[in-house]
């Protein structure tokens, strides 16, 4: 059973609406490259569509009704817009749920160190990556630096044109044999993705150094009485006497962000892929970026819950958009957290359904699309895939029944009731689709959030756009794919 290609159906207004979709696309992942930067512009543009702070509705205690529009945050890094329909949420919800993390370099607490004239950030990488595949590309830091006295900077350096970039260096291929030799596995280790930053030393003068003007003796004014104390010297000036690149580099960070190396104790600073996604392959068909693995889905669930504008919904509509998923979506940010729970909670409170079994029966009774990208089938490396049941480049928005790894370990299995159903509403909607699984049973595996909601008995099943290159610093995915996942996500939230 083959799907046929989502392109060969397109008419001139589809491919007008497939091309601004995209572009629009296309800016979202290249100006938003943190969890941070993305739940920060996804609540700008649902600000501009009429959604307003749940907080806000909370603390007025103002009731919720039919067409009200809110969003939730957590911590600056997950998001929850909710669209209330005219049904009772006790009745359940459509919920389009995606990640905005993505694999990537963190900076460590305790970052700089120099040797042999050389500064350099020292690196944890979170999530799964190749470490191989981060040398030796232009690298920009993201991120924020809360200092003590309650400011937050934020930092963005790579992607202006004007911007210096940074980069992890990797052995010359003349010196490499050992190297060469090793699994791809230990070819970079983890503690050597170090990222470059600077070669050029401070410099301090004499008359710098110890405050004190060398004609001053001559003049006949006493040194003493211009000396400056030690301690009252910048922290990088005291540096420069051993580490003078480190130095030179934390003067410039003093200088731009009034920020000194011990407030990074308390930053979050990320190193990713510089640059804009683009388009990929004569044909314009494709799209090349980071960080496409979710912000794919995140980005066609949130338009997509944004083009219900003011449409009368029966079942309430909700998006959520959460962090943490490439580490197993722990912590308060992530879908394991009760930030989901809560904030259907409050809402239920103000729309007059309080109650834990009300909240309970609402949960139970929703439905959901965990929307998140799935191993699009590579022609190079076809081995690892069974071609009938792996999601192809061109043909549609893709259904995961179950994902996890050997026996389905770690997956959520949706039942064949649940889809049937979505079968039902793609259809109805003329959504291009298709079915998969992750690559052939045994050969590896790999999970997503759908689990998580799962636990109180809803509907869940796994639908996202397929992906090339999953988890490399440019990924790559169809247009044709990106536009349908919009409108299968759309048509979840009216119809389902």
């Amino acid at each position: 059973m083959e799907h046929d290609v989502a392109w060969k159906k397109y008419d001139e207004a589809d491919l007008e609406a497939l091309e601004q979709l995209t572009a629009e696309y296309i800016d979202f992942i290249s100006d938003n490259k943190t969890e941070r930067e993305c739940a920060a512009a996804a609540i700008a543009l649902a600000e501009e569509r009429g959604y307003r702070p749940l907080d806000e509705a909370v603390r007025e205690g103002r009731a919720l009704r039919a067409g009200d529009k809110v969003w939730a945050q957590a911590h600056g890094k997950a998001l929850i817009l909710a669209h209330l329909g005219s049904a009772p949420l006790a009745e359940g919800f459509n919920i389009l749920g995606a990640h905005l993390d993505s694999p990537r370099l963190d900076l460590k607490q305790n970052p700089f160190s120099e040797s042999n004239g050389l500064a350099h950030l020292d690196t944890h990488y979170y999530g799964g990556i190749k470490n191989y595949q981060w040398v030796t590309l232009p690298l920009a830091l993201h991120g924020v630096i809360a200092k003590t006295d309650g400011t937050v900077v934020e930092v963005n350096v790579g992607e202006d044109a004007g911007d210096p970039v940074f980069c992890v260096t990797d052995l010359l291929i003349h010196l490499a044999g050992k190297q060469m030799g090793k699994k791809a596995s230990e070819v970079v280790e983890g503690e050597d993705l170090d990222i470059l930053i600077g070669n050029r030393p401070l410099v301090i003068e004499k008359d710098d150094a110890d405050g004190a003007d060398d004609g001053d003796a001559a003049a006949g004014v006493d040194p003493a009485a211009t000396e400056v104390d030690a301690a009252d010297r910048p922290v990088y000036e005291k540096l420069a006497e051993k580490e003078p690149v480190k130095a030179f580099a934390l003067k410039l960070l003093a200088e731009k962000y009034g920020i000194a190396e011990e407030d990074f104790l308390s930053a979050e600073i990320e190193a990713v892929p510089a640059g804009r996604a683009r388009d990929l392959g004569f044909d314009r068909s494709m799209v090349i970026g980071y960080g496409q693995d979710d912000r794919v889905c995140a980005f066609t669930s949130l338009a997509a819950q944004l083009a219900l504008a003011d449409a009368a919904l029966e079942k309430t509509g909700m998006c959520v958009l959460v962090d943490k998923e490439e580490i197993g979506s722990v912590g308060a940010t992530g879908m394991a957290s009760q930030f989901f729970e809560n904030t259907v909670a409050e809402i239920m409170e103000l729309a007059g359904e309080g109650g834990p079994l009300p909240l309970r029966r609402a949960l139970a009774a929703s439905s959901m699309l965990s929307s998140d990208v799935s191993a699009g089938f590579d022609p190079a490396y076809a081995a690892a895939f069974e071609a009938k049941n792996s999601a192809y480049l061109g043909r549609g928005l893709v259904f995961n029944k179950y994902t996890g790894s050997r026996g389905k370990s770690g997956s959520n299995d949706a039942s064949a009731e649940y889809v049937a159903r979505i079968r039902r509403v793609m259809g109805d909607a003329g959504v291009s689709f298709q079915t998969a699984e992750l690559g052939k049973v045994d050969v590896g595996g790999g999970g997503t959030i759908a689990y998580i909601p799962a636990k109180y008995g809803m509907d869940v099943i796994d639908s996202g756009v397929p992906v090339l290159s999953m988890h490399a610093p440019w990924e790559v995915t169809s247009k044709a794919d990106i536009y349908e996942a919009f409108k299968g996500y759309e048509a979840f939230l009216k119809n389902a």
